[in-house]
C-alpha cells in the first residue's frame, strides 16, 4: 500500500512516520490538547510510541497516518489518520485527529476532512466513513455534524480513558450515496 499525499491550497497531509514525527513534539506538549482521547502523546517517548503504533497499523494495512502541514502558516499543525480500515466491507474511520490550538477554528480541519472524505469515497471507493467521538466532546461532535455525518448511536461506557474514566462514544457515519450531496452543499467551495 502506497501512502497517498492529500493536498489542496491550504493543507498537505503526508505519511506520518518515525522520520518526521519530531515536528509534532511542540504541538503534542500543549496542555489539554487531547483531553478526550485515550491516547498519550504528552512526552517525546509517548508520542514516539503513538506514532510507532500507527506505523505498525500502516504495515498491516489497517491505518494510514498523516502528519498535517498548514500551508498558510508554513508549519506542522498536528496529526490525523484513517484507521480501523476494513478493506473487505469498505468501511474506515477518520479520527485520531489533533491539531495545535493556534490552528483550531481556522478552517484547517475542514480542509483536511474534505481531502480525506474525497479520497475515501472517490479514490478508495469505500462505502462508509465513520467517526467515533467522546460523548463529552461537544466541539468535535458539532464539527463532525457540520460535515454532514449522521449520529448512528452511542456506545455506552466503551473506552477506558487515561484518568480511569470510562467514556461513552458517539458513532457518526457518512455513506457513499450521501457523499455527492455533502460534497455539493457543505464542501462546494473546496
Amino acid at each position: 500500500m502506497i501512502a497517498p499525499t492529500l493536498e489542496n491550497n491550504r493543507v498537505k497531509l503526508s505519511l506520518l512516520d518515525l522520520s518526521n514525527y519530531e515536528h509534532l513534539i511542540p504541538i503534542a506538549n500543549q496542555d489539554k490538547l487531547i483531553q478526550y482521547s485515550p491516547s498519550k502523546i504528552s512526552t517525546q517517548e509517548d508520542l514516539k510510541a503513538y506514532v510507532q503504533t500507527a506505523v505498525d497499523g500502516y504495515y498491516h494495512k489497517t491505518i494510514i497516518p498523516f502528519i498535517i502541514f498548514d500551508k498558510q502558516t508554513q508549519t506542522y499543525a498536528g496529526s490525523t489518520r484513517f484507521g480501523l480500515i476494513n478493506w473487505k466491507n469498505k468501511v474506515l474511520h477518520i479520527g485520531w485527529t489533533w491539531i495545535g490550538k493556534q490552528f483550531q477554528g481556522t478552517g484547517l480541519n475542514t480542509n483536511m476532512k474534505f481531502l480525506m472524505l474525497q479520497y475515501a469515497f472517490e479514490t478508495l471507493e469505500f462505502d462508509k466513513v465513520e467517526f467515533r467521538i467522546d460523548e463529552r466532546n461537544k466541539a468535535s461532535r458539532k464539527a463532525v455534524e457540520k460535515l454532514g455525518a449522521t449520529l448512528e448511536g452511542i456506545l455506552r461506557k466503551d473506552t477506558l480513558m487515561l484518568d480511569g474514566f470510562k467514556r461513552s462514544t458517539c458513532c457518526y457515519g457518512i455513506l457513499k450515496e450521501e457523499w455527492p450531496e455533502i460534497r455539493q452543499t457543505i464542501f462546494k467551495d473546496y
